[in-house]
C-alpha cells in the first residue's frame, strides 16, 4: 500500500503540469530505476511493474540461491537460509523474488527520488512546450497581459504558459494593462537553461500578412497571395498582392467598400497606413505603384547596381517621400531598389547651386542622400528645417550642421 500511496502523492504533479498518466508512470518507472542503481549497484534484476490505469506499482528483486558459504554478490545473490526464510521449500539454484518495500530504499532516497521525479517531470513539460511552439513560430497568437515592466511585457496564455513581448516588438503607440488581450505572432522560442523562453511580435512584417490571412477570406482561401509586406511598425506598410484570377481585384478585396475590410487591421497596428498595391513582375510599373500616391512621371532603372531613378514633377516630390521619408523607404524595400528622386524639369533658381557643384567639400555619399529626398540644390536644402532633413536622411545632425555650414558660405562670399 505505501507504494500505491506514494504514487497518490505524486500524481498531484499530474494535475499542476497536465501530465497525462500514463506519460507520469513512465517517468515513474525511470525515477526508480535509477533510485535502485544508487542503492545497489545495478538494476538488471528488478522489475518494476506499473498499472497506470490503477496508478499503483510493484517492485520485485529477482535473486539466486547460492550456499550460505558461496554468497558473493548481494544484490544478484542470496543464501540458502536466507531463502528458506521467504519460503521453506527453496532450493540451491533457483530464482527468489522478493518484493522490494520504498521504506527499504531509506528516507534520503525517497526524498531525492521525489526531487528526480520533479526535476523529470518540469524537463518533459518544458521539452514539449518547446516543441508546441516551435510549430507556432510565424503564426499569429493571442495571449493576456499578467505583468508590465519597462523593457518587456510578460503574457500568459490560456494553458498558463509564459510568453514575453519586448519593448522592440512592440509598436510605438502600444500601451497595454493587466487583463488586456495581446495578439501578435510568435516570433521564436529559445531554451534559456532547461526553460523555454517564447518571443512574441507585433512589429515583425509576418504579423501585417497574418493578419491579412486571418481578416480576408480571399487571402486565407489562398484567391489572393501576399507577395510581399514591408513595415514602419506603427507609421506606414506596403503590402504587394496579386491573384491568378481576372475576375478578382486583389487591392479592392483588401481594402473593401471605403476601407472596410482593412479597417480592423489598421486599428490593431496602431493606425498604421496600409498602402495596398497590385504586384506585377513589370519592374518599372512596380515601383511607380509602389511609389503611391505620387504619380511618377518615368522610371529609368539600373539592374546591375540595383538603383533606379524616378523622374517625378515638383508638386509629387513630397508625395513620394513622404512624411520622415517613410513612403520612399517602404517603396525601395518593397521592390528591393534604392530608389533616387530626381525632379522632372526642376527650374534652378538664378541664385541657387546645384549640389554637386559642392562635391570638393562634402562628401558624395552625403551628396546623393539629400537626393533620394529630392533635394539637389543649395536652397533647396537650406529651406528646410534642421530636424526635419534628420527624420528625412541616414544623415547625423552634425554633418547636416556641417553641410548648412558650407552652404550659407557659398551665398554670403
Amino acid at each position: 500500500m505505501e507504494n500505491i500511496a506514494l504514487i497518490d502523492s505524486f500524481s498531484e504533479f499530474k494535475d499542476d503540469k497536465l501530465i497525462d498518466r500514463v506519460t507520469l508512470m513512465a517517468i515513474l518507472e525511470d525515477v526508480f530505476r535509477n533510485a535502485l542503481k544508487k542503492k545497489y549497484g545495478s538494476d538488471d534484476n528488478f522489475d518494476i511493474i506499473i498499472n497506470p490505469d490503477k496508478g499503483d506499482m510493484e517492485i520485485w528483486r529477482r535473486r539466486i540461491v547460492v550456499a550460505d558459504e558461496d554468497l558473493d554478490l548481494e544484490n544478484e545473490e542470496i543464501t540458502l537460509t536466507e531463502a528458506r526464510k521467504i519460503e521453506a521449500d527453496f532450493e540451491i539454484g533457483e530464482e527468489v523474488s522478493e518484493e522490494v518495500k520504498l521504506i527499504d530504499l531509506g528516507r534520503r532516497a525517497i526524498l531525492a527520488l521525489r526531487q528526480n521525479l520533479i526535476s523529470k517531470i518540469h524537463e518533459h513539460d518544458n521539452t514539449n512546450l518547446y516543441k508546441q511552439f516551435k510549430d507556432l513560430i510565424g503564426e499569429i497568437y493571442t495571449a493576456e497581459v499578467h505583468h508590465v515592466r519597462p523593457r518587456v511585457v510578460i503574457l500568459i496564455d490560456d494553458e498558463g504558459n509564459e510568453i514575453v513581448l519586448p519593448k522592440e516588438k512592440q509598436i510605438p503607440s502600444d500601451f497595454f494593462r493587466k487583463g488586456d488581450n495581446v495578439r501578435g505572432i510568435i516570433e521564436s522560442v529559445e531554451l534559456k537553461g532547461n526553460k523555454p523562453q517564447i518571443v512574441m511580435s507585433r512589429t515583425a512584417d509576418k504579423f501585417l500578412e497574418k493578419l491579412f490571412e486571418q481578416e480576408i477570406p480571399e487571402v486565407f482561401d489562398g484567391l489572393i497571395m501576399i507577395k510581399n509586406v514591408v513595415r514602419i511598425p506603427g507609421e506606414k506598410a506596403k503590402v504587394a498582392v496579386d491573384s491568378y484570377d481576372d475576375r478578382i481585384d486583389p487591392v479592392g478585396a483588401c481594402v473593401g467598400m471605403k476601407g472596410s475590410r482593412i479597417h480592423g487591421i489598421v486599428r490593431e497596428l496602431g493606425n498604421e497606413n496600409i498602402d495596398v498595391i497590385n504586384y506585377t513582375s513589370n519592374l518599372q510599373l512596380y515601383i511607380t505603384r509602389a511609389l503611391s500616391p505620387a504619380k511618377v512621371s518615368s522610371v529609368k532603372i539600373d539592374e546591375e547596381k540595383k538603383r533606379a531613378e524616378v523622374f517625378l514633377k515638383l508638386e509629387e516630390v513630397s508625395k513620394a517621400i513622404g512624411r520622415g521619408g517613410h513612403n520612399i523607404k517602404l517603396a525601395g524595400l518593397l521592390t528591393g531598389y534604392e530608389l533616387d528622386v530626381i525632379r522632372e524639369g526642376a527650374a534652378i533658381e538664378e541664385d541657387d547651386v546645384e549640389l554637386t557643384e559642392f562635391s570638393d567639400e562634402i562628401d558624395g555619399w552625403v551628396i546623393d542622400e539629400f537626393a533620394k529626398i529630392g533635394l539637389d540644390t543649395a536652397r533647396s536644402i537650406l529651406n528646410q528645417d534642421v530636424a526635419d532633413l534628420v527624420r528625412r536622411t541616414d544623415l547625423e545632425e552634425e554633418t547636416i550642421l556641417e553641410v548648412i555650414r558650407i552652404l550659407k558660405e557659398e551665398f554670403q562670399d
